[in-house]
């Protein structure tokens, strides 16, 4: 009896010390980039500026790391996964996500989720892929994070990530740099990770510039305090890049639901969740606006919760991607394109406008 219970002491004990191992690992690996880097600009556009007067389109799309077919469920969400099926299956996802951009055919993109390597995306270089998807376009990778690996579920860790946000145009892109958001400060950071945001500069023909900004919020922080923190930052940043003259562009993910009333739209919960508060139109910078004209009517959902795999009736829906406009930027249409969710758990939001 006495082995018996020296066994079970050991066995906990050497359990208990491979925890604590483990979680004195993820502390101490724990980095953030730092804050206001240049970025590397891979150059390919053939035009050199952008012209005032003429109308283009913009697309923004979170690609979900090319992981999340209709058939997927997610573990942060309540669900079952937390790794993509296979690298065929996220090179699949892919080139979905290329064919739509290619029927889009955007003269800027913005781009989230994208990995340049990741356990969750099998290895999949996501960013090379979009890259040879537009062979005539500028682009700049932001990194978001870079994660330790990261033992939860037991079953299937999601691992290790490197991940970002993904910015395309046509036009010439002079120069880029990220910037960091604030983040959780206790144990929640483990699962947020960093957050940040790129602004690229595509000069226009009448000696301004246009800032195209990429960004993705945090979603599954329950401090709304980080979350309102970062709008601060995001806000701040444009303000002034719109005061020195520019014209400002925003593209992203926002976790927040960009039209009040979806719930009613989508017939889904008015509870929100973490990602689906409303968006705080009232503190946008001066002059700056949401175009949201005929996104409710139209009622095509750009993200589906990730609970159990997409079902149009019964899954939950939102709106949480869109655009960011400064006053000088007129927005002629904007719509979410349906693509049924195949290949990622984002539809993608198409913008036409004009350089004023």
């Amino acid at each position: 009896m006495k082995k018996i219970v020296k066994g079970i002491g050991i066995g906990v004990g050497a359990v208990v010390l491979v925890v604590a191992g483990y979680v004195g690992y993820l502390f101490a690996s724990y980095h953030r980039v730092p804050d206001d880097q240049p970025l590397k600009v891979d150059q390919a556009a053939a035009v050199e500026t952008l012209k005032p007067g003429q109308t283009y389109r913009a697309m923004t799309y979170n690609i979900g790391y090319g992981s999340y077919p209709p058939s997927y469920s997610f573990f942060m969400d309540g669900g079952k996964f937390s790794r993509a099926y296979s690298a065929a299956a996220v090179r699949r996802s892919l080139a979905g996500v290329v064919k739509t951009t290619q029927q889009v055919a955007p003269d800027v993109a913005f781009y989230q989720e994208v990995d340049r390597d990741g356990d969750r995306s099998r290895h999949v270089n996501e960013v090379a892929l979009l890259a040879k998807g537009q062979p005539n376009s500028d682009l700049v990778f932001a990194q978001n994070y870079d994660s330790a690996y990261l033992f939860f579920p037991v079953t299937q860790p999601i691992g290790a990530a490197k991940s970002g946000l993904v910015t395309t145009s046509r036009a010439k892109i002079s120069a880029a740099r990220r910037y960091q958001l604030p983040v959780d400060t206790d144990y929640n950071k483990l699962m947020d990770l960093d957050r940040a945001f790129s602004m690229s500069t595509v000069p226009v023909a009448n000696g301004k510039s246009l800032i195209l900004v990429n960004v993705h919020l945090s979603a599954f922080t329950p401090n709304q305090a980080v979350q309102q923190a970062q709008f601060a930052k995001l806000f701040k940043y444009i303000a002034a890049a719109y005061a020195d003259g520019n014209y400002v562009m925003v593209g992203g993910d926002y976790n927040h639901r960009v039209i009040k009333n979806a719930p009613a739209v989508f017939h889904t919960s008015t509870k929100p969740q973490t990602w689906t508060h409303p968006f705080p139109v009232a503190q946008l910078p001066a002059g700056f606006y949401q175009p949201t004209q005929g996104l409710a009517a139209a009622a095509v959902p750009s993200a589906r919760g990730l609970d159990k795999p997409w079902s149009p009736k019964t899954s939950f829906k939102t709106l949480i991607d869109g655009f960011i406009l400064s006053p000088n930027i007129e927005a002629k249409q904007v719509q979410v394109i349906d693509t049924g969710f195949k290949y990622s758990d984002h539809n993608p939001v198409e913008l036409r406008f004009t350089l004023k």
